[in-house]
């Protein structure tokens, strides 16, 4: 824990899976923050069917291959069995691109902001018409990659390799949390931690409790979804990582305790 500990004895909503809670909880208590974890949504690989052999089938007939997390990056790999050669890798974010290093791959292009906006102004100067692309994805993922890059005229093969939900507990666990007013900021990864979120706050009347909480999130598509149910949001970082997040939360308390 820091000596100035600015984070001190706050509870912090951690809504990442178990195997990605670790280091964000990790930088919580190193500003003296209470991480309280709760993933708000789990994923799990859909079942293999014809449209998923047939991609994986045709692999090495794409130019490219789009992984937009360390999800769609873990899932792939585990329908397949057998190494493979693979196209050129695009990635979105530097912890995607860790992610394949690991196995021993390298992302060939990596945008320098970690938005799917980002990403298409910077990887289309990349492709031409005709380029084969895959883009192995959750099933609420958005399809605004795969538009933009068929409107500039590449083949885009999308697939859906795993389901996204959020467990039963987890909801009863919020919920109990939520009435006992025991969180005081709340920090948002994606458009669906937010809807898993406040499908608890409205199912369970718990919309007045999170009056006095600090909401912060990563990146303008889950800003935008905050907003859309009428939350203010205090902190949403230029840079789309957990830790800018954190700083920026932490520079919001200093400057309310001015």
């Amino acid at each position: 824990m820091l000596k100035s500990s600015p984070l001190l004895d706050k509870k912090v909503l951690v809504p990442r899976g178990e195997n990605q809670a670790k280091s964000f909880s990790q930088l919580v208590e190193t500003y003296g923050g209470i991480p309280v974890e709760i993933p708000l949504i789990a994923f799990q690989p859909i079942e293999s069917n014809q449209r998923l052999q047939e991609c994986l089938e045709a692999l090495d007939t794409y130019d490219w291959i789009i992984f937009t997390s360390n999800v769609t990056v873990e899932t792939f790999f585990s329908f397949l069995p057998v190494k493979r050669s693979l196209p050129k890798i695009a990635v979105i974010g530097k912890k995607t691109a860790e992610g394949l290093a690991a196995r021993g791959l390298r992302a060939e292009f990596v945008p320098t902001a970690f938005v799917a906006e980002k990403f298409v102004e910077e990887f289309l100067p990349v492709i031409h018409p005709g380029v084969k692309v895959l883009i192995p994805k959750g099933n609420l993922a958005r399809e605004y990659i795969a538009a933009s890059l068929s409107n500039a005229g590449a083949l885009v093969d999308e697939v859906v390799i795993y389901e996204t939900y959020m467990p039963e507990v987890n909801r009863t666990k919020l919920a109990k949390i939520l009435s006992e007013k025991q969180l005081d900021i709340l920090l948002f990864t994606s458009p669906s931690t937010v809807d898993n979120f406040m499908s608890v706050v409205n199912d369970f009347g718990l919309r007045s409790n999170l009056t006095g909480c600090i909401i912060g999130c990563i990146g303008p598509v889950t800003e935008k979804k905050l907003l859309s149910y009428g939350l203010t949001v205090h902190v949403s970082p230029v840079e789309y990582t957990v830790q800018e997040m954190i700083n920026k939360t932490i520079l919001f308390l200093e400057r309310e305790e001015l």
